[in-house]
């Protein structure tokens, strides 16, 4: 029998099985491996690991915090890591091993009225991380939990499962938050966030980012700290990707924001690579050892998020998700970014041409594509929203003549566009909102049935969220303001600050308030409100709140 310590690395064994391919079969094997990140070691296999005493342990584990997601109206994920010595390697625990870890939800903050108790195990194959899917619970109510490992206990943190399927709500109120690059500056967003009125946040991508981080932090400009040299280089390996979500949870702003409301995450590029597409890294690499890392990258997102325990299908690690909010709001979560066709013409803003108008190319790959628009078939829902990464609507950037596009945006696949219109032209859907992040900045977007002819019929709305952090302090008008204000009369709204998006959604409207950051680049960024706007039920379109 194969003892723990001679057992292989995850690390080890994706590097092995990068090896083995060619160019040839590279891309017919990319996910494979990615499900291999997880089945490597599963906890299930290794029931009998040696269980740490708090001795072995040391310190109190929670510096990470806790969090919860993915909330149904019956159970919700909570979530922890342990992590006594979060920015070093392995964390301050041994590399083989478990732990076992106490848990409890409870109807107050006080934990008088305890809910559910029970025991879970976390194991150093997941760099000992705890995913409790609790289930059992009533519909629309709060609830807080906590978590022990010997003498000490997690923050407590707060959650609320959603409406039943057949009830419609009065109203729900979200958050959408995206892109937070640690080394840009202070995620003061969040500790404004946490105070919010909120049922849940959405993360639409850009979790962490893979540039090294130096030792003052980056733009945060740290005089009371040195962080660890080995943080200064981009994430590769499984152990990078570990510390970076180590050195990211152990922000307490972020922390604040995960205990005080439960989170839908989904990704973008930076949790793996920037502009990655499915299994292609950036341009001018050799895609092999992309292998290993995409797999490491999304075994470390799985390990470090509120998310139930995934089941790879075949080549796929699913993430898209449908959740409801009784019959109030369907929310289709998207993911963008694991299955799309390279970017054309080379990526950036580039002229449109054939490459890139090609009828078959996707963003979301059939299947996705299959399972959004019979969603949008059967779906009920007063409102249909579409929590996803990139921006959906047209932007120009001349007011004049042919404009360069994005090409890493929708309009770099302006077939699968059209298909989403066609979906949601078949549905019957009236009331579609889309959520996007990646391009840190806010803008509020009529979306237009053709964005070639401005008097099109709207048929939604996209609100874009700005940056938590990324891309620093920002300015309420970049220097592009003018130009695209101009060039793209659907846009309403355009704002370059940071911050984060408040959509409220009740029977008869949907409301958006866009929250800026005074400044992030050094603490105690003050927050307000840049600009509401509304779309009425049954008659899309954006109107100033």
């Amino acid at each position: 029998m194969t003892r723990p310590a001679d057992r292989p690395t995850p690390d080890r064994l994706l590097r092995e099985a990068a090896a083995r391919l060619d160019r040839r079969r590279f891309l017919t094997v990319t996910s494979a491996a990615a499900a291999l990140a997880f089945g490597v070691n599963l906890p299930s296999a290794h029931a009998a690991d040696a269980e740490l005493t708090p001795r072995a342990i040391g310190d109190d584990p929670f510096t990470l915090g806790v969090a919860s997601g993915d909330p149904t109206p019956e159970s919700v994920v909570l979530w922890t890591r342990l992590a006594p010595r979060p920015l070093e390697p392995g964390a301050g625990l041994p590399p083989a091993g478990s732990v076992r870890v106490g848990w409890e939800i409870a109807r107050d903050e006080r934990f008088r009225r305890v809910e559910q108790r029970g025991s879970a195990r976390a194991h150093a194959e997941f760099s000992y991380a705890v995913h409790v899917d609790v289930d059992g619970l009533d519909p629309a109510r709060t609830y807080w939990y906590r978590f022990t490992v010997g003498p000490w206990a997690s923050p407590t943190g707060r959650t609320r499962t959603t409406a039943p399927r057949g009830h419609r709500p009065d109203s729900a109120r979200l958050a959408l938050v995206s892109c937070q690059a640690y080394e840009d500056g202070y995620f003061t967003a969040y500790r404004h966030l946490a105070t919010e009125d909120v049922d849940a946040v959405f993360h639409v991508g850009d979790y962490i980012y893979e540039y090294g981080i130096d030792a003052a932090g980056g733009d945060r400009h740290y005089t009371d700290r040195t962080l660890p040299a080995h943080h200064n280089h981009e994430t590769t390996t499984l152990e990078d990707y570990r510390l970076r979500y180590s050195l990211y949870k152990n922000d307490p702003d972020l922390q604040a924001a995960h205990a005080a409301h439960p989170w839908y995450v989904t990704w973008d590029d930076h949790e793996v690579e920037n502009n990655y597409a499915a299994g292609i890294p950036e341009k001018n690499q050799d895609p092999a050892p992309f292998v290993a890392r995409r797999a490491a990258a999304y075994r470390a997102y799985w390990e470090n998020q509120p998310l139930r325990m995934p089941r790879p299908r075949g080549t796929d690690l699913t993430l898209y998700r449908r959740v409801h909010f009784g019959r109030l709001a369907q929310f289709d979560i998207l993911d963008t970014r694991q299955y799309r066709d390279d970017q054309a013409n080379g990526d950036g803003w580039q002229y449109p041409t054939p490459e890139s108008d090609a009828p078959a190319r996707t963003l979301m790959g059939a299947a996705q594509e299959r399972w959004f628009a019979e969603g949008l078939r059967r779906s009920r829902a007063t409102w249909n929203v579409v929590p996803q990464q990139v921006v959906f609507s047209r932007r120009r950037n001349t007011t004049a003549g042919p404009s360069k596009l994005s090409m890493d945006a929708w309009d770099g696949y302006p077939a699968a566009r059209e298909r989403f219109l066609k979906a949601v032209d078949r549905s019957g859907v009236k009331n579609l909102v889309l959520l996007t992040g990646d391009v840190h900045v806010a803008y509020a977007l009529d979306v237009k049935r053709d964005f070639d002819d401005p008097d099109s019929r709207t048929v939604g709305v996209e609100f874009v969220g700005t940056s938590i952090s990324s891309d620093g302090d920002g300015e309420q008008k970049p220097s592009n303001w003018t130009t695209l204000m101009a060039a793209n009369p659907h846009m309403k709204f355009y704002d370059g600050r940071r911050g984060y998006t408040v959509v409220t959604l009740d029977r008869h409207r949907a409301r958006a308030d866009h929250r800026v950051v005074s400044h992030i680049t050094r603490p105690g960024g003050t927050l307000s409100t840049a600009a509401s706007f509304t779309t009425e039920a049954g008659n899309p379109g954006l109107h100033p709140a």
